[in-house]
């Protein structure tokens, strides 16, 4: 079987520069490669997620974007000073056993931002 070092997520976005800007400042991820009409930022030490600027992007309701963190509460906070739009409070999910609130991006991709409670849940090591 194949094993995987890392992992990358692309998002089609309208503004490239609007949704830079989001992914940057309002949620605090670093850019770490520029390709000019893409741009990709660390989401942990091997996931990323990409932007790459599109005319057809489809329907932003296909798709999630899920950042597991274990201060759902905190980054909430950070979050809404930021000014970012909160879609759901932070809450329990008892069905799939996580605490989790939801964002929009400026092209309307939900994001989740959510702590597994399950303790059979992978955590990753601390960043160093």
């Amino acid at each position: 079987m194949t094993s995987f070092s890392q992992q990358v997520t692309f998002l089609l976005v309208a503004d490239l520069e609007a949704s830079s800007r989001f992914y940057r400042h309002s949620i605090g991820l670093e850019l770490v490669l520029d390709q000019g009409d893409c741009r990709i930022f660390r989401t942990s030490p091997t996931a990323f997620l990409g932007i790459c600027e599109r005319a057809d992007r489809g329907d932003p309701n296909t798709l999630l974007v899920t950042l597991v963190t274990d201060d759902v509460d905190g980054s909430h906070r950070d979050l809404v000073a930021a000014g970012v739009l909160c879609e759901k409070q932070p809450q329990l999910n008892e069905k799939y056993n996580v605490y989790h609130a939801f964002y929009r991006d400026p092209d309307g991709y939900l994001i989740e931002v959510q702590r597994f409670l399950d303790p059979d849940w992978p955590r990753a090591d601390p960043p160093r």
